[in-house]
């Protein structure tokens, strides 16, 4: 497997340099029908199954219809009436955008509006966005992984900056059972490339914080595919759970944030409530510590059509909902409700309570039990998080703690002390025990908790809350001059 991905690796480095942006190596999109062409496959090599090229003309057909059907950007049936902001202006002539070209269309000219800018000290200007002409010399080009249809690689710009591309997996398991059953190669390429041009247009469509940017897009033909597809996005870094719960409650605090406000958009997006139907930790990233959604081919904004309350069961390996069908035929909050509890039993349950500040833990019980049963929605559930975060950035949560420590430390400025270092959890550090405090009461209190402690080390250093940070030591045996740091030790005797 490690040769396998080094060779893809050299390989699609190779392409870049002889000027071809996507080749072989690089899995090839479709070729996605521009306007006034009918999707329909190219002739079958083979006889195919299940009624062969007109089954898979229908399931072209079908994606077809859901990619317009979002590039438009109507709701889905059950939505109701979208609200009034809009990501993008999709009206002729509209104020401050251009009418967007449909996403079956080559790339439009280097500078069109309406597109986020890249990163890194070469990115384009505001409005911009990045095309096949960006991805010429491109370096170190490193495999990061597939799932069931697409692949993923980061490439460095020249200017230093890191974005990721996705193409559909030649390789993968998607096209290869549709070329199995079908034996229709350009026409699985189109099928496949669909999901991809779905994801595309939602990621445009959602924009967000919590939701992965859109770079830009190239075609290129490749092989006797033409006009393959490759997205350009943001970067980020997997979801790894084993390594979250090692991290500050701080930290998961913000991932868990991330996510109520993620799904408190979706719930309210232009083109209705959107629900993540392939919902698990490795559909998401991590920038800067923010969570982020990345995989959308699997989204879906339609509810679920229903006669009675008997056709809203909401199901889960541990448990099932019934949910009320409403008047109009539509089972009421079910993408919501998908969403919710998905995100309680992925990510809040692990996540919220452990090593909490105990003041916060009661609101941070409440948040699991209520997600866990579904006795709130989104909106209250994002309320709730929003209210611990001004509590916790605030301090507040220290008013009810017990009375301030009467202990003395003396004040050293502008020193350190760099070894004499204990472990404590959790701990941004490893190899120490450093924490973030509200105020230097909270120092105190701290140190006065933990048995070894003998002294702490402020630096100039604050977390994303505004906290800073803070060095628990055994001793101060030995004290060196920082400008960037003060010292506390405690007062003999």
């Amino acid at each position: 497997m490690r040769r396998r991905r080094a060779a893809v690796a050299a390989g699609f480095c190779a392409s870049f340099l002889l000027g071809s942006v996507l080749n072989v190596l690089f899995a090839p999109g479709s070729e996605p029908p521009r306007p006034g062409q009918s999707p329909e496959p190219s002739p079958a090599r083979g006889p195919g199954r299940r009624g062969g090229r007109g089954e898979l003309a229908r399931q072209i057909r079908a994606r077809y219809e859901e990619v317009q059907r979002y590039s438009r950007g109507e709701p889905g049936p059950g939505a109701g009436r979208p609200e009034r902001r809009r990501l993008m202006d999709l009206a002729p002539g509209g104020p401050g955008l251009q009418r967007p070209r449909p996403p079956w269309a080559r790339p439009l000219p280097d500078g069109a509006p309406g597109w986020p800018p890249a990163p890194g000290p070469a990115s384009p200007g505001p409005g911009q966005r990045l095309g096949c002409a960006a991805l010429r010399n491109v370096s170190g080009a490193q495999y990061v992984g597939s799932g069931y249809t697409k692949a993923v690689y980061r490439v460095r710009l020249p200017g230093g900056a890191a974005v990721a591309l996705k193409a559909v997996d030649f390789s993968g398991h998607d096209l290869g059972s549709c070329v199995r059953e079908f034996g229709v190669r350009r026409g699985c390429y189109r099928l496949a490339a669909h999901k991809l041009l779905k994801e595309m247009v939602l990621l445009e469509r959602l924009r967000h914080p919590n939701v992965l940017q859109l770079y830009g897009y190239c075609y290129q033909d490749s092989e006797d595919i033409p006009d393959t597809l490759t997205t350009i996005t943001e970067l980020g870094a997997p979801v790894e759970m084993i390594q979250l719960l090692q991290t500050s409650w701080e930290d998961r605090f913000r991932i868990c944030l991330s996510l109520g406000r993620l799904l408190h958009h979706l719930a309210h997006s232009p083109l209705g409530s959107v629900t993540l139907l392939d919902f698990r930790p490795r559909q998401f990233v991590l920038v800067d510590g923010e969570l982020k959604v990345t995989d959308l081919d699997d989204a879906r904004v339609e509810e679920t059509p229903c006669a009675t309350s008997a056709d809203c069961i909401l199901e889960f390996p541990a448990r099932n909902f019934t949910l009320s069908c409403s008047a109009q035929g539509w089972c009421e909050g079910m993408n919501e409700k998908r969403n919710l509890y998905n995100a309680y039993r992925f990510f809040f349950t692990y996540l919220l309570p452990h090593s909490a500040p105990p003041s916060l833990r009661p609101l941070l019980d409440s948040i699991v039990n209520a997600t866990g049963e579904l006795t709130w929605g989104v909106d209250e559930t994002l309320a709730q998080l929003e209210k611990v975060l001004h509590l916790y950035r605030s301090g507040q949560y220290l008013q009810n703690s017990t009375a301030s420590s009467s202990a003395e430390y003396q004040r050293i400025p502008d020193s350190d002390i760099p070894q004499e270092d204990y472990r404590c959890w959790p701990s941004y550090h490893h190899g120490s025990c450093l924490l973030s405090v509200f105020s230097l009461a909270e120092a105190v209190d701290v140190c006065e908790s933990h048995a070894q402690c003998r002294a702490f080390v402020v630096t100039n250093q604050t977390t994303w809350t505004g906290r800073q940070l803070v060095f628990f030591k055994t001793g101060w045996s030995q004290v060196v001059p920082d400008p960037n740091k003060t010292t506390y030790v405690k007062a003999s005797g």
